[in-house]
């Protein structure tokens, strides 16, 4: 029996260890435990939104993509009070083992004088960050999750000057390319932005969590190992436009717009 369990333990360890989530989150000097998804959810106290698996999400309008999960906040839910124009770090477990595929950072703003009881798929959100192939090609270039990776398993955005004060979900996504269909990670954490400005985000910039991707987009239905891949050098990162863009989501280059605010 014993050799049963390990040999059980075994097989399941590689499918653990593969995959992860967003684990914490700093802001300003100050530090964030996020969710942890394998303990009891009795007792947890979090910024982060609750999620209850590693396991990648591998359909473009599956009810989870919002938040990993299905939206709820979290029956002790914290929020964070963030400064518009200051960094937040996102960090994953590490090593985080997929560098092939973008990174993006949305916002939220929820209705009314918080966002706890708000559910993450009944919002519009909005992208300020991304960063897709950053150079080389399709096949061998640097991506965005390596980006990711090299800087020690973490990302940092700037909540931008110009988003109004109020109370926001901020979404980290990493979307890993290495398989099809693609494997999506995302989560979300409850913010309160201060001292900010008075730029909403147009409506086309404005999405929902399902229905901002589909399976059948370029940059998620993608084969990376491909003839084509060995020579393509422009990837369309899924999605809308960034906030306070004009509008295009192709790159060969890094959109990571946090020094723009």
């Amino acid at each position: 029996m014993l050799s049963q369990v390990a040999a059980l333990i075994a097989l399941s360890l590689p499918s653990v260890l593969a995959h992860g989530g967003v684990l914490s989150y700093s802001n300003a000097g100050n530090w964030y435990w996020g969710w942890s998804p394998y303990n009891s959810p009795d007792g947890q106290t979090s910024i982060q939104r609750p999620w209850s698996t590693y396991n990648p999400i591998t359909d473009a309008t599956d009810s989870t993509i919002a938040c990993n999960d299905d939206g709820t906040s979290g029956a002790l839910q914290l929020t964070a009070t963030v400064a518009a124009g200051s960094t937040i770090t996102a960090y994953w477990n590490q090593v985080w083992p997929h560098n092939i595929g973008p990174m993006l950072t949305y916002l939220a703003q929820c209705p009314g004088s918080t966002c706890t009881g708000v559910s993450a798929s009944s919002l519009k959100w909005f992208k300020i960050d991304q960063a897709g192939l950053l150079s080389g090609t399709v096949y061998s270039g640097s991506w965005g999750s390596g980006k990711m990776i090299n800087d020690n398993s973490t990302w940092t955005t700037t909540i931008p000057k110009t988003v109004p004060s109020g109370n926001y979900l901020i979404r980290f996504e990493t979307i890993a390319l290495h398989s099809m269909p693609a494997q999506f990670y995302p989560e979300c954490a409850q913010i309160q932005i201060t001292g900010g400005g008075s730029l909403s985000p147009t409506s086309a910039q404005l999405v929902s969590f399902p229905g901002a991707y589909s399976n059948s987009d370029p940059g998620v239905n993608i084969d990376v190992y491909s003839n084509a891949a060995q020579t393509q050098t422009t990837y369309v990162i899924p999605g809308p436009p960034l906030y306070g863009s004009s509008g295009t989501t192709v790159s060969n280059i890094d959109t990571h717009i946090s020094t723009l605010y």
